[in-house]
């Protein structure tokens, strides 16, 4: 199974992504914990493209890409902006930013995929769950 969604970057859409989780939770029978697991991830992905990557240009659009491969749900997100170093994330979870508003995505996503793999300048991820 493959499928894929272009949104423009607007919050508005997280509602379509929410849509295509729905979509290929019913085809794969995912259970609810995975079910959630990918749902809270994958937005949370999305809403970082939209924010931090693509700067609420409208213009920008996000690329979502899903992937089942045996037993392995492949999640691919990918805007348009210039990237981030994904390897020097400050950790929400230090004293000194726990108080922080933002900073939990990529922690987040961490703990709710099997695996997450960021490619090129940080502009696309890949969550990998197992099924």
């Amino acid at each position: 199974m493959k499928k894929e969604i272009i949104i423009s970057s607007n919050l508005e859409n997280l509602c379509k992504v929410e849509r295509l989780i729905d979509e290929v939770s019913e085809k794969c029978n995912l259970n609810s914990d995975i079910y959630g697991k990918v749902l809270v991830a994958t937005v949370e992905a999305v809403n970082n493209s939209i924010v931090h990557g693509n700067k609420f240009i409208a213009e920008k659009e996000v690329i979502i890409s899903i992937l089942l491969q045996g037993s392995k749900l492949h999640i691919f997100v990918k805007d348009e902006g210039v990237g981030f170093d994904y390897d020097n994330v400050p950790d929400p979870t230090t004293p000194e930013n726990i108080e922080n508003i933002s900073g939990r995505g990529v922690f987040l996503m961490k703990h709710l995929a099997d695996s997450i793999v960021f490619y090129g300048n940080g502009s696309q991820i890949e969550l990998i769950f197992n099924l």
